[in-house]
Formats: C-alpha cells, structure tokens, sequence
C-alpha cells in the first residue's frame, strides 16, 4: 500500500469556541439537549466563556440565526439543537426537510461545522428517548460531532 495523509479530528475542545442554538418550541426536551451538549463541550475542555447559546421560536427558525452566527467568524463550530415531533398532518416532514437542507446549505457556503442536532420523532416517547433517556442524549453526540469537526478543519489543507 502507499503512504497517504490521514486527517482525523481529536476530542479537545480546548481553545475552541462554540455556538449553541436551540428551539424554544418544546424547550422541556431542547433544556435537555442543550445541557447534555453542554456537559460534553466542557468535558473535553471547552469553558463556559467559549460557549454561546442562542434560542429562537422554533425548529424553523434555527437556520437564520445559526447563519448570522457562523456569518461572525467568532465560532469554531454551530450546534442546532431542536424538537421536532410528528402530529397528525406532514408539517414536521416539511420543517425537517427545511431545517436539513438548510443547516447544510450554511455548513457548506461557510465551510464551518453547523451540526444538526434537531430531533425528529413520531411521539413524545420516542423525545424523551432521545433527550437524555435510554437512547441517549442527541445534544451531547451533536457537541462531539462539533470538537471533532472544529478540530478536523483546522487540520485540513
């Protein structure tokens, strides 16, 4: 085999600085996942003083603010925390599409990490799986997709 480069993000945090932005609409479940990214960010290093956190309305309204963010060149990576859960029309399907599309848009016009950590669920149940109970909190694994992806970008040519 011939020698190629590897490039791979580490999990510190240290030095880096963090957006948060997180949906009020079903803030009893974003509290959750904002705490665990919270938690993960400060235990790979991260301090509370390199950590923004931005709420807005809803699900729908993460993009702009997480584009305004990333636009202020102050963050090594954009965390979008949300709840999205399923009722008895499509409305979630087309915020969910929207917010993905959108999120990815910023990430890549940017080239900065913007994380998506918007839950999407059918039910309740299946939120409170994902805000912090046997299926584990989804705001820390966005924050550890967040240290990786910051840390791997500054290692890339």
């Amino acid at each position: 085999m011939s020698n190629y480069q590897t490039y791979e993000g580490m999990f510190n945090a240290q030095g880096l600085r963090f957006a948060i932005v997180c949906a009020r609409f079903n803030d009893i479940f974003v509290s959750q996942l904002r705490d665990g990214a919270i938690d993960q960010l400060c235990r790979h290093g991260a301090k509370l003083d390199d950590i923004a956190v931005a709420w807005v309305p809803g699900s729908y309204e993460i993009p702009l603010v997480a584009q305004k963010m990333a636009d202020s060149g102050k963050y090594d990576a954009i965390i979008c925390l949300g709840v999205v859960i399923q009722g008895s029309t499509t409305h979630a399907s087309h915020i969910n599409a929207e917010v993905s599309k959108n999120l990815a848009q910023i990430s890549l016009s940017r080239n900065l990490p913007v994380i998506h950590g918007v839950v999407a669920t059918e039910n309740i149940e299946q939120a409170i799986e994902r805000c912090g109970s046997k299926a584990g909190n989804r705001g820390a694994s966005a924050a550890a997709s967040a240290i990786e992806m910051a840390n791997l970008m500054k290692k890339l040519p």
